[in-house]
């Protein structure tokens, strides 16, 4: 049968796709379903500040009455304007093994940021990095975890055939939860309880942790900017608040760790327990059980998933990194985890993949961004 892409125009056709990747992939064991609610305010213009400087397009591909892909195309005008760009973006491309389906749903993207004036798309990426990005192309057989993709394996070989190359590739390293800290480590944690320089914040109670999201994210806006964090755009206060709001339910404050001096926010790193078990028994459903589900994962989980993380320039290179890792393997170890999942290292981050491997990190998966000039 002949494909038809068409827009997404009505709230039943926004439904249609959301659940499309549910089917697709059925029997995928490491697939793990978005969390519906997050899904529904995510692609929401009402609720998703990102639509008010982002053009977008939703685009449904059918095989006679039958939906058999999706894709999303995004202009962020914000990090365009930042970048000097003209740079168009696919992400959340969902269908079955069928390269026709892939080339249409690309090439109707492909047309409508042309028609927009980029010369260039890439992809799979979101609105910002907090969005999942990057095909992944090493490390099947682990499961996904929370805000990153898990794509069959054949579909970065077809994205390729689209005359698509690589842009950038993220490396994840799985590390052992060392049981004692290298003495390295010691000895700089130590100097720093002398001098007193620096201060460590740690959390038990979220009520604790609510006044210092918007200071931590403050920090990471600032640091990603200047690092020119690949497309990273800038987030404004309100944009901060929803990013918060958006993890704050599953964030556990033991494993968010703040560096201060003079009472200023300088450094800080976050992770959660891994609870994707517990999403895919919940299916993706927080109610009425699935949050449950959710809770108990996170409590019998043995791995912790690193999230974001920032240091302040100027303090670089001080020992603030070695701080928060110390004190991030001592919450791991009250907390009975075993190994950690890094999450995304740009390839070029050379500094920070040397230290990963030489805490005897292992490279587990391999994120890959595409582009194409158009």
């Amino acid at each position: 049968m002949d494909i038809t892409i068409s827009e997404v125009k009505t709230r039943k056709d926004l439904k249609t796709f959301i659940f499309l990747p549910e089917r697709i992939h059925k029997n995928h064991t490491n697939w793990v379903h978005p969390i519906y609610m997050d899904e529904w305010n995510y692609f929401s213009p009402k609720k998703n500040k990102a639509f008010a400087y982002c053009n977008t397009i939703f685009l449904l591909a059918s095989r006679g009455e039958k939906v058999v892909g999706r894709i999303m195309g995004i202009i962020n005008s914000r990090y365009n304007e930042h970048k000097n760009e003209k740079t168009a973006r696919f992400g959340y491309l969902e269908t079955g093994e069928d390269e026709e389906v892939i080339r249409a749903l690309l090439n109707h993207v492909e047309d409508w940021a042309r028609e927009k004036g980029m010369t260039k798309l890439v992809g799979p990426y979101g609105f910002s990095d907090q969005d999942p990005e990057g095909f992944l192309i090493k490390g099947f057989e682990n499961r996904a975890t929370i805000a990153t993709y898990y794509n069959f394996e054949w579909m970065p070989d077809m994205v390729e055939k689209q005359g698509y190359t690589k842009d950038v590739d993220y490396f994840v390293y799985k590390l052992d939860v060392p049981k004692e800290i290298p003495e390295f480590y010691r000895k700089i944690l130590k100097r720093h309880q002398r001098k007193k320089e620096f201060e460590i914040v740690e959390f038990r109670k979220r009520k604790e942790l609510k006044p210092w999201i918007i200071p931590i994210l403050g920090l990471m806006n600032e640091c990603y900017l200047e690092g020119n964090i690949y497309g990273y755009a800038p987030l404004d206060e309100k944009e901060m608040e929803d990013l918060a709001k958006r993890y704050m339910p599953v964030i556990d404050p033991r494993f968010v760790k703040a560096v201060t001096k003079d009472n200023e926010v300088v450094g800080f790193i976050i992770g959660i327990p891994d609870f994707t078990e517990g999403i895919q028994k919940a299916r993706g459903h927080l109610f009425p059980f699935g949050f449950l589900k959710i809770l108990r994962a996170a409590k019998k989980t043995k791995q912790l998933d690193l999230l974001l993380g920032a240091i302040k320039e100027k303090y670089r290179g001080r020992g603030i990194d070695v701080l928060l890792g110390v004190k991030m393997i001592f919450s791991a170890n009250e907390a009975g985890m075993e190994i950690m999942d890094t999450h995304h290292e740009m390839e070029e981050n050379v500094k920070v993949r040397k230290e990963m491997e030489k805490m005897g990190g292992k490279l587990y998966k391999l994120f890959r961004v595409y582009q194409k000039g158009i």
